[in-house]
């Protein structure tokens, strides 16, 4: 896979595609990592991610901060992975689940993940931003060039929409309602 991205940043201007792959492919494969919760489908972003950046094209605009840009890129193919895997919303837990030693940890976080996937696109990445990047209202703010009350307000109705679907999983997957 690093192959097909390194072919592609070779043929372009200056190797600009090529340096900021070799810079920051960790972030982008780390950020995807922590919402999909899967190496491959990170890895899958990861390639997504480089691939739409290669196709902007020289006459582009440069990226002002490239770091930034490509964390906001990898969260949103993310959450598009998280997004399409709803095909398989019907299918049951996997049946090993109950054998894991800490089962309510590992059904809680693919219930996050299918929670994160019914918030609109700016909610799951501000949500993402704040609790899975860890970063603070204030950074978010000036990433998203958004003031820090736009932030909070959005964490806060990120965070009443996560329990309400968190809730609602939960009771459909057998009665285990009550708080999250």
């Amino acid at each position: 896979m690093q192959t097909a991205i390194m072919e592609v940043a070779i043929l372009s201007p200056a190797g600009e595609l090529e340096r900021l792959f070799r810079e920051h492919h960790g972030l982008v494969f780390r950020t995807a990592y922590r919402i999909t919760g899967n190496a491959s489908d990170a890895e899958d972003v990861l390639q997504t991610v480089f691939l739409r950046l290669a196709g902007r094209g020289p006459a582009s605009p440069p990226l002002e901060d490239s770091a930034s840009y490509l964390r906001r890129a990898s969260i949103n193919a993310a959450l598009d992975v998280v997004r399409g895997r709803h095909a398989d919303e019907g299918r049951p837990l996997d049946d090993t689940l109950a054998e894991r030693s800490r089962p309510d940890r590992y059904e809680l976080q693919e219930c996050l993940r299918r929670a994160l996937a019914h918030l609109g696109r700016k909610e799951a990445e501000v949500f993402a931003l704040r609790y899975l990047e860890g970063h603070s209202n204030s950074e978010i703010a000036r990433m998203l060039g958004r003031s820090q009350v736009w932030v909070a307000v959005t964490l806060y109705r990120a965070r009443r929409r996560l329990q309400q679907e968190i809730r609602s999983y939960r009771e459909s997957q057998g009665g285990q309602g009550g708080k999250p």
